[in-house]
């Protein structure tokens, strides 16, 4: 539907704050109740990106900061493994070779990798550990794979994507100073790559499959837009944070009675709140984002 007809629709409800009860953790009045991206940025204490894309006409219907740069944080995950699924399309990679786990590649937070020290996984193994769990062991080994950061982003640049760009492994990926554009992108930026992906021509109609069903399974982003994304919508996203003060999730929202699907990219960078709050702002933006498409 039309976003002047939606906005007619879904105002009033929006007038009503987003309850816990609605999965959305803890959060205070000034976020669950933001009528607006700029009012729940000033609720966050930080810097809010946001962009609404139709995926079908290609169309931003909504957003705030769209064109500014934000840390990605591990959303940069979801295009390294488009970009591993990619190679697989072009006869490059196989997804059945084998990589070995060793102990020197454990990071503290590797809950799959860590299951198989000394042993090893699949590449489609660390694709769906990359995308589901977010672990940075799989993703570290999966940027081997590709030959690096730089490879990442040189694989983005031919897909059309001139914003984002990957500088460094797990964990300084999450290092971010205003600035520096290392491992950034922007809201609009990482909507057009994430659509072109999981619903465009950027992959293989097995390998959009795949990667959208990884999307879909993901295990890391119930607190946060798909907290504030109604029920019509088949979610699939992928989370970011540092830890302490950003916060991130994309998503792609297909309609479960079927037409044209949806991205909404959500950037939180410099916020004063806690994390609970920092995922109840990204189920605001879900909210928001659902009352305006």
């Amino acid at each position: 539907s039309g976003a002047a007809v939606a906005s007619s629709l879904f105002a009033p409800a929006l007038a009503q704050p987003v309850s816990a009860s609605s999965g959305i953790p803890a959060a205070n009045a000034a976020i669950a109740g933001a009528a607006d991206f700029a009012a729940l940025e000033k609720a966050s204490g930080g810097r809010l990106g946001v962009t609404v894309l139709n995926t079908g006409n290609g169309r931003r219907i909504g957003g705030h900061r769209q064109d500014e740069r934000f840390p990605m944080c591990s959303t940069f995950k979801s295009m390294l493994v488009a970009h591993v699924l990619s190679l697989a399309d072009a006869g490059r990679v196989s997804l059945d070779t084998r990589v070995p786990i060793a102990g020197k590649d454990l990071l503290s937070y590797a809950p799959v990798a860590r299951r198989h020290v000394g042993k090893d996984l699949t590449v489609r193994d660390l694709c769906r550990g990359t995308l589901t769990t977010s672990d940075n062991t799989a993703a570290n080994l999966l940027l081997e794979v590709v030959g690096g950061p730089s490879a990442l982003t040189a694989f983005l640049r031919g897909q059309g994507d001139s914003i984002t760009r990957n500088d460094r492994n797990e964990p300084d990926v999450n290092l971010f100073a205003k600035g520096d554009p290392r491992d950034t992108t922007s809201p609009a930026a990482m909507a057009t790559s994430l659509a072109r992906f999981a619903v465009g021509n950027g992959l293989q109609p097995a390998s959009r499959r795949q990667f959208a069903d990884w999307l879909i399974d993901n295990q890391t982003g119930d607190a946060c837009l798909r907290a504030g994304l109604g029920k019509r919508w088949r979610v699939g996203d992928k989370t970011g944070s540092n830890g302490d003060d950003t916060r991130n999730d994309i998503a792609v929202l297909w309609p479960h009675a079927g037409g044209t699907a949806w991205v909404v990219t959500a950037y939180l960078q410099g916020a004063s709140v806690d994390d609970d709050q920092r995922a109840a702002v990204l189920a605001r933006v879900g909210a928001l984002a659902d009352a305006m498409i």
